[in-house]
């Protein structure tokens, strides 16, 4: 009997009742002439229409109490109070500085929202037509591959969570060797990622394992 060969490949020493598996994701499309398929940038009404609003209604405001005063009537009372605390307050006061911090949270904020794409649950696919951009909900793409897992045979249940850099699998078998079952989830898992399409193709985290002994 000949024995067996050695690699260098470390050897994983794997439960029996629980396999894992890790793995980089899927090379991108090449970037084609149509250009990049970026992230898809979010409206953000609700936090703009907020902001103009205030704008509007404070400077509306003031503008009309300065063109009273010009006009030979006196300040609003709120001007006239907010002066006068104005030139009460110290600058090292704890209210003072409360509301500057809370003043300059909502600016980091707005500037946050300013420069960032948003619509994290929209994964942007790769990019045939040049004025055409297609994007694919990570809740679709989570149910296309837990639909894909679920035809795996030996596959019992299938929890699928879907980010854009990774797409975490965890099945449970009820039958067969995990290993194979893990195999078997990895070359469907890979090639329904694939066909999603995505510019930018997430990694996939395999998790097998066995269902509770009651539930069995």
């Amino acid at each position: 009997m000949t024995e067996p060969e050695h690699s260098d490949r470390p050897v994983l020493e794997l439960d029996q009742s629980t396999s894992a598996a890790d793995y980089d994701p899927a090379p991108a499309p090449a970037k084609g002439e149509h250009g990049k398929a970026g992230r898809f940038w979010s409206a953000r009404r609700v936090p703009a229409a907020l902001v103009a609003l205030v704008i509007l209604a404070g400077s509306g405001l003031l503008l009309y109490d300065i063109a009273a005063v010009r006009a030979g009537r006196s300040a609003m009372h709120w001007r006239r109070a907010l002066a006068d605390h104005l030139d009460r307050w110290r600058l090292d006061e704890v209210a003072v500085l409360a509301v500057a911090g809370a003043v300059a949270l909502i600016g980091v904020w707005l500037i946050v929202l300013a420069v960032t794409p948003g619509l994290r649950t929209v994964l942007p696919m790769h990019r045939d037509r040049a004025h055409v951009r297609a994007g694919l909900n990570r809740q679709a793409a989570a149910l296309v591959l837990r639909d894909r897992a679920m035809e795996v045979s030996g596959v019992s249940s299938v929890r699928v969570r879907m980010t854009r850099s990774k797409a975490r699998v965890r099945a449970r078998s009820h039958f067969r060797e995990l290993d194979d079952v893990r195999a078997d989830l990895d070359a469907a898992l890979g090639a329904g990622i694939r066909e999603l399409g995505l510019a930018r193709p997430p990694a996939l985290a395999v998790h097998v394992g066995r269902p509770p002994a009651g539930k069995r």
